[in-house]
């Protein structure tokens, strides 16, 4: 069967009819008039033999055919607008889903990321931080970076580099810090992985470790640094994540005693194929992380494109 020709203006015309239900609010939207709006909605009933608009009183009410049609259309523009953005300036540009936990997009990938941009200036990176709970599938995400120990079900989890966990809290309160065992008459700030702190006093060599107070139980690092920048207590959090604030004496860590839970995963669903925007920040990701304490991200030449 051969599909009668549907002029784009008449799908427009359709298209802001229904979402207005008025051809007098169309005609402002797409700048023309309210009987042009009306011929162009006639024209495609005539094309397609159907009346997709009841005519009312007091405005339009869109038949069961107009019912069907308008999603499809509006899908249909969207994606148009979507790529003629993408192909704005005469290079096509590719748009990176990334979700990342929040301790580890602030505290190492943000001033990483005009590197990666000087490198593939086509690629848009739309980031959504995380307290490590994500639904890649449900996000729709095409990287996730976790921090753990790699074991989630149905994605590729490649490894990025560890980031131990140390005792860390403002100068004043370090400076009564003169041994691990001082920390059992401080307010020890925790997260919801219980083991942690545990975990520390073992590295210390200190077998049974004091119970942490404060009454608070954090699920990110961020705020439980912000808590320890406000005189909350001693904080157990990754140093490297915290390179900034302790290079501004902001922040100190008063003990060279580490506590390693698990490390960064760069993960991604494993029905997911590669795109050109995901294996450009995939290579550029495993490049910076070779050296994670590096703040000179490699940028090497710049891609023509993603």
């Amino acid at each position: 069967m051969v599909r009668p020709y549907l002029p784009l203006n008449a799908l427009r015309a359709f298209e802001a009819s229904a979402r207005h239900l008025s051809f007098t609010r169309a005609a402002i939207e797409l700048a023309v008039t309210q009987a042009a709006v009306s011929h162009q909605v006639k024209l495609l009933e005539e094309r397609l033999h159907v009346a997709l608009f009841r005519r009312l009183p007091r405005g339009l009410a869109l038949t069961d055919e107009g019912e069907a049609l308008r999603p499809v259309l509006a899908e249909a523009f969207d994606r148009m607008a979507d790529t003629l953005d993408r192909l704005e300036g005469g290079t096509v540009r590719e748009v990176l889903n990334l979700g990342a936990v929040g301790t580890f997009a602030v505290g190492w990938l943000l001033p990483r990321l005009p590197a990666f941009r000087k490198r593939h200036p086509f690629v848009e990176v739309r980031l959504s931080t995380n307290n490590n709970r994500v639904d890649i599938a449900a996000e729709g995400l095409d990287y996730a970076i976790r921090f753990g120990r790699g074991a989630w079900q149905a994605v590729d989890a490649l490894p990025l580099f560890e980031a131990p966990l140390s005792a860390l809290c403002t100068p004043h309160l370090a400076a009564g810090l003169k041994r691990p065992q001082d920390l059992a008459e401080r307010t020890l700030l925790r997260s919801y992985r219980s083991e942690e702190w545990p975990e520390w006093f073992r590295a210390a060599g200190i077998a049974t470790a004091p119970p942490p107070g404060g009454g608070i139980v954090f699920d990110s690092s961020l705020a439980m640094v912000e808590a320890a920048l406000q005189g909350a207590g001693v904080a157990l959090a990754p140093p490297l994540m915290f390179a900034r604030q302790i290079a501004s004496g902001q922040l100190h860590q008063p003990f060279a005693i580490y506590a390693g839970t698990g490390r960064y995963w760069l993960t991604r669903l494993q029905t997911k194929g590669l795109t050109p925007a995901m294996r450009a920040f995939h290579n550029w990701l495993l490049e910076a992380a070779s050296d994670p304490a590096s703040t000179d991200a490699a940028e090497g030449p710049q891609d023509a494109g993603a």
